[in-house]
């Protein structure tokens, strides 16, 4: 490892803000993930490239590569409180990192009633704390045909109070627990 790389290493996993995407960067660091979902991408934004660094630390890893990406978000319909990425922006910016970039707009759940199917075997499942909570609700039951018993799924964690954001393993009991919980809530709604 040269020096160059040693330092931003050290930099992305010791030192990057915000500090809770750290938590991120060692889950990729320690595990050989191939395959990413992102359900509201960290592009772009004023000091917060989460999906460029996160995509940098998973090609440290040779045996990885090409490391395959899937961002599902609303891009240009995104509400006037987050700020704008158009999807030929976010196509630009992620082809620069060398992963294979698939960008899917829409909100969780209609992208992933079109798209799970193909997106089996994720190996990291980013679920941002900005995307509609209703639609993720509803999503929640496509998510276990994507999964394997190894894949790791983060959900962000947004405190309102303090404007900090935090990142939460999720493990295969609590996705199956809200898949249920979204099969439940469309069986009441028929």
């Amino acid at each position: 490892m040269s020096v160059g790389s040693l330092i931003r290493s050290s930099y992305l996993l010791y030192f990057a803000q915000p500090a809770a995407d750290r938590t991120l960067y060692w889950a990729v660091r320690r595990k050989p993930i191939r395959t990413i979902v992102e359900l509201g991408i960290g592009l772009g934004e004023a000091a917060h490239y989460r999906t460029e660094r996160l995509l940098e630390v998973a090609a440290w890893r040779r045996e990885c590569l090409p490391l395959v990406y899937t961002a599902i978000d609303l891009f240009e319909s995104r509400p006037a409180s987050q700020p704008r990425l158009t999807l030929k922006r976010a196509f630009r910016e992620l082809r620069a990192t060398g992963a294979m970039a698939r960008l899917i707009p829409g909100d969780p759940y209609s992208a992933l009633l079109r798209m799970a199917n193909a997106l089996t075997g994720t190996d990291l499942l980013i679920v941002s704390a900005a995307i509609d909570q209703d639609s993720l609700a509803q999503a929640w039951r496509l998510v276990p045909r994507m999964i394997h018993p190894k894949t790791l799924v983060f959900q962000e964690d947004a405190d309102a109070a303090s404007g900090q954001a935090s990142w939460r393993q999720l493990n295969c009991d609590e996705i199956h627990q809200l898949a249920a919980a979204a099969n439940r809530a469309i069986r009441r709604a028929a």
